[in-house]
């Protein structure tokens, strides 16, 4: 048996995460030791485990309590809990290619950046009217 400094330890989150996900009904069987202290098995170790990696895949509290439902309910509900990741993942797939994006934005501002450092191109900003720029009362961008 663990307790919850244990588990929150073994599943690398903190206290009060572990005792809201516990208060939510997201550690189902929770069972409590004579000073009604919560204890944890090693299935309840795994299970909170598994509820930081489905944080950590973008899910809310909702779609947890959700997923927890029907796994609770058994193979019946395997069908629809495969439908919930397939979801998931596309989302978290579309999400990777927004932030790759991102990176190949700041790589190409870099790259210029690094071109006018070194006296390959001038220095030009949409930000800057022309007549300014031509003075050279260029400001940082």
């Amino acid at each position: 048996m663990y307790t919850m400094m244990q588990v929150c330890k073994e599943a690398n989150m903190t206290y009060q995460t572990l005792k809201y996900y516990c208060n939510k009904g997201l550690v189902p069987n929770v069972k409590r030791d004579k000073n009604n202290r919560r204890i944890f098995d090693k299935r309840d170790l795994k299970w909170s485990k598994d509820l930081i990696c489905l944080k950590k895949c973008d899910m809310n509290i909702q779609e947890m309590k959700e997923y927890l439902d029907l796994c609770m309910q058994g193979e019946s509900t395997i069908h629809q809990r495969k439908e919930m990741f397939t979801k998931k993942r596309n989302a978290l797939l579309a999400s990777i290619e927004e932030l790759k994006d991102h990176v190949e934005y700041i790589d190409w501002k870099q790259a210029f950046y690094d071109d006018v450092l070194s006296g390959k191109r001038p220095y030009v900003s949409n930000l800057i009217p022309v007549e300014k720029a031509l003075r050279g009362e260029l400001i940082d961008q």
